[in-house]
């Protein structure tokens, strides 16, 4: 799947590489030096458990630069007055008679659990070009859905503060 990413996304995704390829490589690198100098290695806990770290940082960045490479780079043209990307969104939920509030952001910083909500996922993907006042229909899956109601949008400049999750 080709993850959609903004220039923000890209920035932070092509920092974190940076930061692992120039500090903790190394740090990474000198703590297998140091564990393996312990002795037997066949016993040595510190060595597997840097080892292991070692190779953990490896795999991310090899993730992140393929990630880097088919991502698809998209931007809010949404008109002042509709939901876009990065915006605050209050809805009232008909169903469960709550009002929630998300943030829509790219699919590497959805959270569901912090408020931050992707475009790729069904509340996203409804909410996307909506108003306020609007009556929306989230389709969760072909005999499943749910009707909300937008109450409030925020317009949103930055993304800075956010993060890119971890997997």
């Amino acid at each position: 799947m080709r993850e959609k990413l903004t220039k923000s996304d890209v920035e932070k995704i092509q920092a974190e590489i940076e930061h692992r390829k120039l500090v903790e490589r190394k740090e990474l690198i000198e703590a297998v030096k140091e564990a393996r100098s312990h002795g037997d290695l066949s016993e040595n806990f510190e060595y597997h458990a840097a080892k292991k770290e070692k190779n953990r940082n490896e795999s991310r960045i090899r993730y992140l630069e393929r990630m880097l490479k088919t991502a698809v780079i998209v931007e809010d043209h949404s008109k002042a007055d509709e939901v876009g990307l990065n915006n605050t969104v209050e809805i009232y939920c008909e169903d469960d008679d709550e009002v929630e509030t998300y943030r829509i952001v790219t699919s590497v910083r959805g959270s569901s659990l912090n408020g931050l909500v992707s475009i790729e996922s069904p509340i996203g993907k409804a909410l996307l070009g909506h108003k306020e006042g609007d009556r929306v229909y989230v389709k969760v899956n072909d005999d499943f859905g749910y009707y909300v109601v937008i109450r409030k949008v925020v317009k949103t400049q930055s993304e800075d503060g956010d993060h890119i999750r971890s997997f």
